[in-house]
């Protein structure tokens, strides 16, 4: 299995991204029974977790980007997105996407920047 994030970008302070996430090679019985979260790494931090979804759909997000950012999944598609809006400054890092419980081998990530 192969996690690949996309959807990165350069946006100006109060812009919008989607971020998309796709588990390749996971078949639907070990995708769907999984919890997923949305993590992010700025430079000199350690990776944070921001967003998470169970597999009934339950969302839990971290302080800093509750109201902002949206979590949601399609198991038949096996994929996990992140639309984040309100971008601050402070949300700039590279943003990655796991299984809570059983993460897999990290994917290369998408970067964010927000500009002041």
């Amino acid at each position: 299995v192969r996690l690949v994030e996309s959807g990165g970008g350069y946006v100006p302070a109060g812009g919008s991204l989607r971020l998309s996430c796709a588990a390749s090679g996971s078949i639907f019985s070990v995708f769907a029974p999984q919890d997923w979260g949305w993590y992010r790494q700025a430079p000199g931090n350690q990776r944070e977790l921001v967003a998470s979804i169970t597999s009934s759909k339950s969302t839990h997000y971290a302080d800093s980007v509750n109201g902002r950012f949206t979590i949601s999944r399609d198991n038949s598609r096996k994929m996990v997105w992140l639309q984040m809006n309100s971008l601050k400054p402070d949300d700039t890092a590279v943003y990655y996407c796991n299984s809570l419980k059983q993460p897999l081998e990290w994917g290369q990530g998408t970067q964010v920047t927000v500009s002041s």
